[in-house]
């Protein structure tokens, strides 16, 4: 059993999956650096400074003691992050589709296949049969 278990470990396509599945977190790591800390500002700041991060509807607001401590937290849907996350997609989406349309240029075109052979027609098949049959 470990034998098989090594040989499937040791195949090219685990391999090729680990690594892939590592650069991908690698990538995400990237990308969301890339929204948070470079997009976000800049689209912060066309939207007069708004952070989509703190944006959120409250529920129910926080309940603060006397003393300044927290007795219950504020309950809100956080919909900033979920705002993040759209524009996320789309850059990573948009990235992708710019990969993916670079590397189908770098595709040879497929040779297309030579036409097949025009037979006769169904009349001129009936015809045929027409005539062998008088004979």
């Amino acid at each position: 059993m470990f034998k098989e278990f090594k040989k499937f470990i040791l195949t090219g396509n685990v391999i090729d999956l680990a690594v892939a599945v590592i650069l991908a977190g690698a990538v995400g790591l990237v990308v969301k650096g890339f929204v948070t800390d470079i997009m976000m500002p800049i689209i912060g700041n066309f939207t007069g400074g708004v952070d989509f991060a703190d944006l959120k509807y409250i529920l129910s607001p926080a309940t603060v003691g006397t003393d300044g401590a927290i007795i219950k937290p504020e309950n809100a849907v956080m919909y900033g992050n979920w705002v993040n996350s759209i524009i996320n997609l789309i850059i990573v989406g948009f990235v992708l589709f710019m990969i993916i349309k670079a590397y189908n240029k770098t595709k040879k075109p497929k040779e297309e296949a030579p036409a097949a052979p025009v037979g006769p027609t169904q009349e001129e098949l009936l015809i045929e049969i027409r005539d062998l049959l008088k004979k």
